[in-house]
This record gives structure tokens, C-alpha cells and sequence, in this order.
């Protein structure tokens, strides 16, 4: 039995989200502000006891949609009134070797083959609340515009003021199991158990658990986070397995411990005991009064267990001497050792159907290497399941959510669910499995990217914006040249006096991804991210004979991402194209030329009235007495003297670069202090410049 679906509604970001979960690990990426929290929070709220709702935890289009209807003239009829407000949906399926003794009380539909139980929770208004909300917020309408009259200065409160502070008095809690239909894989909302008024134990069903990213973890001389955890892993052991040995010798210490301490509290205490008797023999129910030990283990673990580490056979060191990352991650291991026993629940009971654990953001305060070994080990430590001492098993599902890319590059491609902003206020996620079905089935393009991205470039999960480039040339010169045009882009804003509204490249959240001449075969993962997206490449003409040449002399080109792009456009068309003419949108399974694309393919164009081949056929057709100042000491270059001679840029690039990476680094070695000194070919500006707005 497991949980193979969540739908949210109305919650935060989560407008109208739904998204499949795998049978053990899912693992929910996505940069900042995508929901991930949101989901940890709103299964939080309605799985466990922790379930206030707020007014700000409403999606802000479901606020503007409850203004409108509330204030309304005209009253909707009950048969045609919805109820209004946050939702959640789990979908459950079961096979015939799960035990159904506890979802049984909830199934809706007895046929064989619908193996699907769903269970709603709602926080929602039903009709009679509603109109009970309309007239009261008018009465609370009239009453602000009487102060307003007596007062002129007087602000008054509007419809968000007043449901911000009464929303709890409209919206009510339910808990449903409601009818799937197996062949529309829809629900009937109408064809329903209400499981608070049968006082089914939803606990029974599923138990939900988490560990959040805000952790007790500090490496001070005073924390005792580690020591602490330890006390709670005995109790819940103690709780789960009353029989364990180790149990029961520890308590037989503690008793024998006991046994001679009373002998040494007598005559610590006597004393006392004796004044109180002198005092007049106080006795309470004819008993004397009388000191004695009484260790308890559970007291005694927390205050007098402590972690440490061992240093050699001599030197034992504090937990606080091991930085954050390590204690961390130790943390999480005595935490997951915590709640899987709290998932064992107490020794009559069996564990529930469904064990779902949530782990947020296992990244915090660890480095890479940490991480790394978090993700690499998760699965194995959490594979045997929550096991009872009659053999009785269930299997333990988890959810981890991240925005930490070496997370992502040791995870297995199939577990990540990927979120995304679809509008600025609501999410959507993809499964990143499903991009599999994109590609051609006879072809490895899509082992490659996986291959390639989990490998090297996992960043780009999490980016804004991402440029696809060639190669190192543009890898190791691209940061410059964003920040070449951020000095510039600056200096034009100060002038115009809109400093204030400058957002330079560097600032925003942009991956830069080497694709080599394979752009063409990243373009389905790029609209899969839906992220504004940047190709630069090279025009690489070639003559009648497939050789390359000039441009002036090609009468094609050999560049199989600008033929896949711009559709095999000619040569003659492409050095025409502007900037307006190489942005794209996909629409149909086709990349079509659209205003305000998402993604963007440039190459190089005619400037000064030359047409450039290769990048560095066009840095030095405009940096070529740059270059040749420099010659000397450039290490990227060879026949120095065909600098001082007529030869063109074309020439100099093919005959004189020795190797690319050395002329990109000699560039960067050479330039002032501002990047003044030299100038960044046109076609790499206008695409920066373009991927630069919002």
C-alpha cells in the first residue's frame, strides 16, 4: 500500500498542484519560493494536530476570488455554491497481498479493480457560512464608514482586514474519503464517508512525520543537541520494546545503584530526618518520612548521556568540537532513529498502513561533501521499514526536499519532482522521468542528459535563467563579459538618473551550461524547465565542398542547432536575422519565432561590415589592435608578426590561435581594471542584453 498522488488547492502557492510521489524516496527540487515548505505545511496542518489555518496561508488568487464573491450583490443559489477554500487529496492504492483490515472502514467502492481509496481534507466555507460572512461583513462595512464619517482622519479596515480576523470563524475542518472513479481518474466530491462522524482514526491510515530544516543544531560550548536526541532514541525505544535486553539490564543497574545509595542517603540526610522528627515526629498516614534513591532511566539519560567523540583510545571530544556540517548531519541520523520508532507507535499497536516522512532541506549548514553523503545513503538507512516485534513490516515513504544541486547529482533522475513558478501565484510540478518519453526511444539523447546534468550541472534545477554555450572559450569568458556589460549598462543608468531600477547579470540567479554542439538535443530539458534560456553558437559557414570558409564566402553552414532552431533558414536569411528574429516559444512540439520568447539562439552577425565565423574570428576583427599591443606576451597565440601585416580577422583566427582556452584567458589576463580595453562582439551583447531584462 502506498501514496502515489497528493492534489493541494487554494494553499499558499499551491494554486491547483498536484504531484505524483514514488513508492519509497521523492525527491521535490525547485528554487527559492516554488512551494516546498508549502507542501511540508499544509500535509502538517491536516495530518496532524497542528492545524490552524490562517487567513495568509490563502493563495492570493483564492483571496481575490473570495472579495468578489463576497461582496457580491446578487446570492448564488445553494445547488449552484461550491464550497470555498484549502484542499487536500491523498490518493492511496492497495493490492490484494496489503493488509485492508484499517482502510476497509473507508473504501468507497467495492469493485475488484479499483484499488484507489482517496482521502480529502478541507479547510473550507460551506453555503450557510457563506452567506453568514456576506452579511456580516456588511454590517462590519457600515460600522467602519460610521467611524470614518465621525472622523475624517480614520482609515477604515477593509474586506481583507476582516477576514484576516474572523476567517476561523467561517471555515471549518473536514475529513472525507471520497469516490474515485477509475476510469475518468477523477473524484466524485458528492459520493462520500464522512470520517469525523464516524470517528474513523485517520492515524490508523496514515502517520505523517518531518523533519524541518530549522534544526537545533549549534556547534556552542553549551549545546547539547546530540546528548539530548539520545535520551529521546532510549525512551521511544523503551516504549516500542519493553523486553529489550539492554533495557532491562540498564534497569536492573539502576535498581542496584538505587540499593546502595539509600545507605549512603541515610546517613547524608540524617540530619534533616532527625529534625523533622524532632519537630514532632510528623507522620503522614502513620508513616514516617524517609529519603531514598530513585534513579529513573529516562530522567537520567537526559541529563547524564552525553555524545561524544573519540579522539583516540585517551581523548574523548565534545560534540561541539565537530563543526556544523558533521553534527548536522548526525543530528538527522538520531532524529530518523527517533521517528521511525515514533512510527512503531506503542507495543498493542500495529504501525498505520502508510508511513510517510518528510525531511526539509537536509542541506542546511552541511558542505557538498556532506551532502553528497546524505543522499548517497538515505535510501539504504530507511529501506527496512518500519518493522514490529511480531515480523508484521510497512514499508516508510519519504519526501526530501532541496535546493542544493549536489543533492540532486547523486539522486537517481527518476525520483526528482521538479517545481515551478507557472505565474506569479501558483506552482506547477513535473516529474522528471516523464521527460524521458520525449525523446526518441532509438536514440541515448535522453541517457545523455541525464548522464550529463546529475554528473556536471545539476545547478541548473535551481537557476533563473540559464546560457548554453559551446565550449571553454565561452565558459571561462562569460562571467567577464556579463560583468563587462553590467559596468556599462551602469554607467548609462547613472546618467539617466534610474540607478535605482539597475539589476545587473551578476546579481541574478543565471546557470551557464556547456552543451558543445549538442544544444539542439538539451532543447526539450529547456522547455521542461520553462526558465528564460540563452544559446550562444557559432554561424560555421562552409562552401559548395562542406569545408569551412569565411562568411562571405559560404554558401551554407554546419551548425546543426541553428538548423534545428531556425528550421534550415538559409545562410543569406540568418546574417539578415535581428535580434526579434531569434527568440522562440514552444508551441506544438515546434520552436516557433515568437515575440518575448523564452529561449533565445544567437550567432555571430555583420558589425563593422564584417561577418565573424567563430567567436575568435570575431573578437579580433574588433579587438585587433588590442591583440596586437599584447601580442608579445599573449600565450594563446603564434606567428606574431601576422598581426603587424594585413591579414584579416578570419585568417589570424584559423593561422594564429594556438589553442582557445589560452587566447580566452590571455583576454582576461590583459584587460584594465574596468574591462575597458577591449569590446564584446555584438551578437554575445544583444543576447546578454536580452537575457538580462525580466
Amino acid at each position: 500500500m502506498n501514496l502515489f498522488k497528493i492534489q493541494i488547492n487554494n494553499y499558499r502557492l499551491l494554486k491547483n498542484f498536484s504531484m505524483d510521489l514514488e513508492k519509497d524516496l521523492s525527491l521535490v527540487i525547485g528554487k527559492n519560493n516554488t512551494g516546498k515548505t508549502s507542501i511540508l505545511s499544509v500535509l502538517n496542518k491536516f495530518l496532524t494536530d497542528k492545524n490552524r489555518f490562517s487567513f495568509e496561508d490563502f493563495n492570493i488568487e483564492f483571496k481575490q476570488e473570495l472579495k468578489e464573491l463576497i461582496l457580491e450583490e446578487e446570492v448564488i443559489d445553494e445547488k449552484d455554491f461550491k464550497r470555498l477554500g484549502i484542499r487536500l487529496l491523498l490518493f492511496i492504492q492497495y493490492t490484494e497481498m496489503d493488509n485492508i483490515s484499517n482502510v476497509s472502514k473507508v473504501m468507497m467502492d467495492l469493485d475488484p479493480d479499483n484499488n484507489v481509496i482517496v482521502l480529502g481534507f478541507e479547510y473550507t466555507l460551506d453555503f450557510t457560512q457563506f452567506i453568514r460572512i456576506k452579511k456580516d461583513y456588511r454590517e462590519f462595512e457600515a460600522a467602519e464608514n460610521e467611524k470614518k464619517e465621525v472622523n475624517t482622519d480614520y482609515s477604515p479596515k477593509n474586506i481583507f482586514d476582516f477576514s484576516r480576523d474572523n476567517q476561523s470563524n467561517y471555515f471549518k475542518l473536514r475529513r472525507r474519503s471520497i469516490l474515485y472513479d477509475k476510469d475518468t481518474k477523477l473524484v466524485s466530491e458528492d459520493n462520500f464517508i464522512d470520517l469525523d462522524r464516524e470517528k474513523i482514526n485517520i492515524s490508523d491510515i496514515i502517520n505523517f512525520k518531518y523533519i524541518s530544516a530549522t534544526r537545533d543544531v549549534a556547534n556552542k560550548e553549551v549545546d547539547k543537541t546530540l546528548s539530548g536526541q539520545t535520551s529521546r532514541i532510549y525512551r521511544r525505544t523503551e516504549t516500542s520494546d519493553e523486553q529489550n535486553k539492554a533495557v532491562v539490564d540498564f534497569k536492573d543497574k539502576l535498581s542496584e545503584t538505587d540499593y546502595h545509595l539509600n545507605g549512603i542517603y541515610k546517613t547524608l540526610f540524617d540530619d534533616i530526618v532527625k529534625k523533622v522528627r524532632d519537630f514532632g515526629g510528623i507522620k503522614i498516614n502513620e508513616s514516617e518520612i524517609e529519603i531514598i534513591s530513585t534513579l529513573q532511566h529516562r530522567e537520567l539519560l537526559e541529563g547524564n548521556t552525553t555524545v561524544v567523540y573519540k579522539h583516540d583510545s585517551d581523548n574523548h571530544l565534545p560534540e561541539h568540537y565537530n563543526g556544523l556540517g558533521y553534527m548536522n548531519l548526525i543530528s538527522m541520523i538520531f532524529e530518523l532513529e527517533i521517528l521511525v520508532n515514533e512510527f512503531k507507535r506503542e507495543k498493542d499497536k500495529n504501525p498505520a498502513d502508510i508511513n510517510l516522512l518528510f525531511i526539509e532541506e537536509p542541506e542546511a549548514h552541511t558542505h557538498p561533501q556532506m551532502q553528497y553523503v546524505f543522499i548517497k545513503n538515505i535510501k539504504n538507512l530507511l529501506s527496512e521499514g518500519i518493522k514490529k516485534d511480531d515480523g508484521e513490516k510497512r514499508e516508510l515513504q519519504y519526501i526530501i526536499s532541496t535546493h542544493s544541486a549536489c543533492i540532486v547529482a547523486d539522486s537517481d533522475f527518476d525520483d526528482i519532482k521538479y517545481l515551478n513558478r507557472e505565474t506569479a501565484n501558483s506552482v506547477i510540478v513535473k516529474n522528471l522521468k516523464d521527460l524521458m518519453n520525449e525523446y526518441d526511444e532509438e536514440t541515448n539523447q535522453y541517457k545523455f542528459i541525464k548522464q550529463y546534468l546529475t554528473i556536471s550541472r545539476a545547478e541548473i534545477f535551481f537557476a533563473d535563467k540559464a546560457i548554453l554555450i559551446e565550449g571553454d572559450t565561452e565558459r571561462i569568458l562569460i562571467p567577464t563579459l556579463m560583468k563587462k556589460i553590467d559596468i556599462e549598462e551602469q554607467c548609462k543608468f547613472i546618467t539617466s538618473g534610474k540607478e535605482d531600477e539597475y539589476l545587473p547579470l551578476l546579481s541574478q540567479n543565471i546557470s551557464i551550461i556547456e552543451v558543445g554542439a549538442y544544444s539542439q538535443i538539451f532543447e526539450k530539458f529547456v522547455d521542461f524547465l520553462g526558465i528564460k534560456s540563452l544559446i550562444i553558437t557559432d554561424l560555421d559557414a562552409v562552401d559548395e565542398e562542406d569545408k569551412k570558409c569565411r562568411v562571405t564566402n559560404g554558401v551554407s553552414y554546419s551548425n546543426y542547432a541553428i538548423r534545428f532552431f531556425f528550421e534550415d533558414a538559409s545562410l543569406t536569411d540568418l546574417k539578415d536575422y535581428s535580434i526579434e528574429r531569434k527568440q522562440f516559444n514552444k508551441v506544438d512540439g515546434r520552436w516557433v519565432n515568437q515575440e518575448n520568447g523564452k529561449l533565445c539562439v544567437v550567432y555571430q552577425t555583420k558589425e563593422d561590415g564584417y561577418n565573424a565565423r567563430s567567436f575568435e574570428d570575431a573578437f579580433i576583427h574588433l579587438n585587433k589592435n588590442y591583440v596586437a599591443e599584447n601580442k608579445d606576451s599573449f600565450k594563446g597565440i603564434k606567428h606574431k608578426r601576422f598581426f603587424e601585416n594585413d591579414y584579416d580577422a578570419y585568417d589570424l583566427a584559423e593561422n594564429c590561435v594556438i589553442k582557445k582556452t589560452h587566447f580566452a584567458l590571455d583576454i582576461l589576463y590583459h584587460s584594465d581594471e574596468d574591462l575597458s580595453n577591449w569590446k564584446i562582439p555584438s551578437y554575445i551583447k544583444e543576447g546578454l542584453l536580452w537575457l538580462k531584462k525580466d
